[in-house]
């Protein structure tokens, strides 16, 4: 296929290798899955195949389009047997209304390599050999749509034509010296080459456009354009820059933008600090009153009501139950994108805090009792404290001879006195400290130094 006419080079933030700035060529799909769920790219452990999940998934994806809504149904159909069919074939039919005619092809080999798994001879003990008879029956009769290699060609020259003709439109603008124009064109292009799955591309024409921007709203447009894509690549810390950037606009920091625009900016700006937050495994501890007696956070909670169940169970110390509804909702969140790679950490984190909560306001614990409470055995509960206890989260110590957990005895009466001495030696500091500057400014004594000096980088301090 011919290559487009370049357009000229311009520097951005973003890491370009030795790759030509100047000239755009055909759009080339990226993996939405590549650099999994972590941050920069960095390597993730492989995920275990989900069982079993209660997900609908049409239901599921009909919140997402574009390059999300394929990034989903793949990683679906790789860490889950039992959708697997249906996902790959929900992906191919929404790929072919966008220019991605890479991921079709993709799509394509996947829908067919899982075909010929399922309906081959040892189909038996293949992914789908927990499904029952009638449903893997039925899935291995239906016949796969060939490869339409006439539709990717057609898409291919369309997508040329029209990349041609938006490049051809931004030389015209350019050379017309209209900045809104100019803008409008790179976010064209920009979105162009989004949708024939060019993200590398598609990035360097959203930044390219914050030259042209002659408003805040401008500016945060933008920010949300570069934010979307650096989703797409996993490019955390680029994600967090943008949204740094969109927040310091006059308009959003001083709240002069209004309508129902504004709180769908935030609410998107927020989102995506937050996965960014998540992806880099910054995860913080919520109290009580920031969640169930959050009045805005109830709002979130009623979207979900078995969240808001766990959570309830949770601070009112029910937490058999509450692990329980953990584990029955547990493969639905390994099949999300981005929670997956953290859903193991925050459980782990979410049964120790119960743990630490449940022995807080004893002095000794039974550990049949304790086990029993948080449906495990005695023998995986002792590791479990044990591991508490030397990370410094329960000051404790185990009894395994009569099963019982016992709290360090502290010396409150000492730990006041040492608390108090402590106090009183920083006050006493902090007035003398008070009282030399008193003095030095009674004598007009000042304390400078010297930045001139060659030979000493900190400069020797003058008194004058």
């Amino acid at each position: 296929m011919p290559l487009v006419p370049s357009v000229e080079p311009m520097q951005i933030d973003a890491e370009d290798g030795n790759e030509n700035m100047g000239e755009f060529r055909t759009p080339q799909a990226q993996d939405p899955l590549a650099g999994g769920g972590g941050g920069g790219g960095a390597p993730q452990p492989p995920l275990a195949m989900v069982e079993n999940p209660t997900l609908d998934l049409e239901t599921y994806v009909q919140g997402y389009s574009g390059l999300a809504r394929l990034s989903r149904l793949m990683f679906v159909a790789q860490h889950c047997p039992c959708l697997r069919l249906e996902a790959l074939k929900l992906a191919l039919q929404y790929v072919m209304s966008t220019y991605n005619t890479q991921m079709y092809a993709q799509i394509h080999r996947k829908l067919v390599e899982a075909h010929n798994a399922l309906s081959g001879p040892g189909s038996d003990s293949g992914p789908n050999a927990n499904l029952p008879d009638l449903a893997a029956g039925s899935s291995a009769l239906e016949k796969i749509p060939p490869l339409d290699q006439v539709w990717m060609d057609q898409k291919a020259k369309k997508a040329a034509l029209k990349l041609e003709k938006l490049d051809t439109d931004l030389k015209n603008y350019k050379s017309n010296s209209i900045k809104e124009s100019i803008r409008r064109g790179h976010d064209d292009l920009g979105d162009h080459f989004l949708d024939c799955g060019d993200l590398s591309h598609a990035l360097k024409c959203y930044s390219r456009a914050r030259d042209y921007c002659t408003s805040g709203r401008h500016v945060i447009q933008m920010c949300l354009n570069v934010i979307k894509v650096s989703i797409y690549l996993r490019n955390w810390s680029h994600v967090i820059s943008y949204v740094n950037k969109a927040m310091s606009t006059p308009e959003f920091s001083e709240g002069t933008m209004k309508g129902v625009d504004s709180a769908s900016i935030a609410t998107r700006l927020h989102c995506a600090y937050g996965l960014a937050e998540l992806a880099n495994a910054k995860m913080w501890e919520r109290t009580e009153r920031q969640v169930i007696s959050s009045s805005s956070f109830k709002l979130f909670l009623e979207l979900d009501p078995q969240l808001r169940e766990i959570i309830f169970n949770f601070y009112e110390s029910k937490y058999g139950k509450c692990l329980k509804l953990l584990e029955e909702c547990k493969p639905n969140l390994m099949l999300d994108i981005y929670l997956a790679f953290h859903v193991s950490t925050l459980y782990t984190m979410i049964r120790n805090r119960g743990l630490v909560q449940y022995f807080s306001p004893f002095l000794c614990a039974d550990l049949k009792l304790m086990a029993s409470c948080f449906n495990t055995t005695l023998l995986d509960l002792e590791d479990e404290l044990m591991t508490l206890i030397l990370d410094g989260q329960i000051q404790a110590r185990i009894d395994s001879h009569n099963k019982a957990l016992y709290a360090q005895d502290v010396d409150q009466r000492n730990a006041t006195f040492e608390k108090a001495i402590e106090m009183g030696q920083m006050y006493e500091r902090r007035a003398q400290l008070l009282v030399f500057r008193s003095a030095l400014l009674k004598n007009n004594v000042i304390v400078k130094t010297n930045s001139r000096s060659s030979n000493n980088e900190q400069g020797d301090p003058v008194v004058n």
